[in-house]
């Protein structure tokens, strides 16, 4: 017969047994390359320092926060005016760029490679920026052949897509956005989330809607939390500010983690 200490240490030896997989799921930890694709809001405009406090910076810092991420590198190519024409693979406009950033994460095999794309905003405008005022169903081809070619280059990668947020319907500085601008903004959410169900059934997995609450945020924190611009219909909000920003970070920071849990 075993003594008691014998039984004690057979029940501790399989009580650690019963505990090793989710012991090992808590030090399983996913790497991940960030690829930030965008317009001003991304690249960080108006910011004091956007090298430290754009969107992708903040976002990247809360990732890191969170468990089983482990290290995150990423790669701002926020271009201010761009629209979703100026990134389309025929162009060779702002593709290329992102091609080769994404091509300097190749070799890391260990890690993630993501996609963040935030668009949207300047293809809503109705008059200045390339291609504007690009329509809903234009805008949802325009997305989805940008995919395709990062899916085509990058077969292992993943897309996150965000929606746009809100900016007031007086915004009117190099480009016309108004009310009518705003609208079309809005419009475009539903095509986000018809092409990300149609990747569910042709890449399961793959491309995911990130951040959908960045809109309503905004429009209720724009003093706050949107910079103060002149414009030529006066000051109107568009662009985060220093705290707008961080919140932004944060609200793409969760959409990407979706991915990774």
């Amino acid at each position: 017969m075993r003594t008691y200490g014998q039984r004690a240490g057979v029940y501790l030896l399989m009580l650690v047994i019963a505990q090793l997989p989710s012991m090992a799921q808590k030090k399983a930890v996913t790497n991940v390359n960030i690829v930030f694709i965008g317009n001003s809001i991304t690249h960080g405009a108006t910011l004091k320092e956007p090298e430290k406090e754009a969107p992708p910076v903040r976002a990247v810092e809360w990732l890191q926060t969170q468990e089983g991420v482990g290290k995150v590198n990423y790669t701002n190519q926020g271009v201010s005016g761009y629209t979703t024409v100026d990134f389309l693979p025929a162009t060779g406009k702002a593709f290329k760029k992102v091609e080769a950033a994404a091509e300097a994460y190749k070799a890391e095999k260990d890690a993630l490679l993501v996609f963040s794309i935030d668009l949207g905003t300047n293809d809503s405008a109705v008059e200045g920026p390339n291609g504007a005022p690009v329509s809903p169903e234009n805008y949802k081809k325009n997305l989805q052949a940008i995919i395709d070619q990062l899916l085509t280059d990058f077969p292992g990668s993943r897309v996150v897509v965000h929606q746009p947020i809100w900016y007031s319907p007086n915004t009117y500085n190099g480009a016309i956005y108004l009310q009518r601008g705003l609208d079309r903004l809005q419009t475009y959410f539903p095509e986000i989330n018809a092409l990300v169900k149609e990747y569910g059934k042709t890449k399961p997995g793959q491309v995911i809607v990130g951040d959908k609450l960045g809109f309503g945020h905004f429009k209720q924190h724009a003093a706050a939390e949107l910079q103060a611009e002149e414009g030529w219909q006066g000051v109107f909000y568009l662009h985060p500010n220093k705290a707008g920003a961080e919140s932004l970070g944060k609200l793409w920071g969760k959409g990407i983690y979706k991915l990774l849990k």
